[in-house]
């Protein structure tokens, strides 16, 4: 009993000095309104880029609007960046000493990275409303009713608060602000070898493999099932992922946290030293 006191005592300790951090990281933000805004701006341009530039020359997999097409693989590209966001603000963290103060003090441990991570879930909600209704605008929609559309939207925020620890690592590993920029342009491959964009039955054997089982590939798919918009065309065998998009979207977003929730705190620990 005392040891469960005692746990439920750090959990605690932890979520408060975590949601301390969480107001730091977003009163930052409120300091630079740039950066609001073009990360604002950047859903409107995606939609109206790929929607109506790209739009013209795609065929949709038994016919239909691209843009519903789209939609869905644009929300799962806004939330892989979710990773270059952390990653940035971690390893500017790290390289102006502020990790070290911040391990100099007596918080808990996982407090800073539950600070950095927990703020970008709350940015990432303002970006996905924005990428929403402006899909809305273009003539994209939900077709499936408001349950399985807030179960598409609850997912983009699971698989985000996962990918966000990524970064975090990625940021404490790298530790320069110089570093995490030149590494964010290998991110935009991932989102573009899916199925995201295109159908990826016209691709040659290897990359479609690859594409398939992407993470992308499969938040698209099961973001185009909730929303009910279409998809891929139903031809041969469905790779396991695309077939059980949900549940691979959860098994991957598990994985994440098991793997860099505890590679993040050590990396805390560490740095400086």
């Amino acid at each position: 009993m005392t040891a469960i006191t005692s746990l439920l005592g750090r959990l605690r300790w932890t979520f408060a000095d975590g949601l301390t951090l969480v107001g730091r990281e977003l009163g930052r933000l409120r300091q630079e309104p740039g950066q609001i805004i073009a990360a604002l701006i950047f859903p409107v341009i995606m939609v109206v880029l790929f929607g109506y530039v790209f739009g013209s020359a795609i065929a949709v997999p038994g016919g239909g609007d691209y843009r519903e097409y789209l939609m869905p693989g644009l929300f799962a590209m806004v939330t892989f960046t979710a990773v270059q966001g952390v990653m940035g603000r971690t390893a500017a963290d790290a390289a102006r000493g502020v990790m070290d103060r911040f391990r100099s003090m007596p918080m808990a441990r996982l407090a800073v990275m539950f600070g950095h991570t927990g703020a970008d879930s709350l940015i990432g909600v303002p970006l996905l409303a924005a990428m929403a209704l402006t899909g809305l605008l273009v003539g994209w929609q939900p077709h499936r009713g408001p349950i399985p559309t807030a179960e598409a939207f609850l997912l983009f925020m699971l698989l985000r608060y996962a990918l966000s620890w990524a970064g975090a690592y990625v940021g404490l590993v790298a530790k320069n602000e110089q570093t995490v920029a030149q590494l964010a342009p290998l991110f935009l491959p991932i989102t573009m070898v899916s199925n995201a964009f295109v159908p990826t039955g016209g691709m040659p054997g290897w990359l479609r493999f690859v594409a398939n089982w992407n993470p992308v590939s499969a938040h698209t798919a099961a973001s185009r099932d909730l929303f009910g918009n279409r998809g891929m065309a139903a031809s041969g065998h469905t790779p396991w992922p695309l077939a059980h998009p949900v549940a691979t979207v959860l098994l991957w977003s598990a994985a994440l946290l098991v793997v860099f929730v505890p590679l993040s705190l050590r990396a805390y620990l560490r740095t400086g030293r």
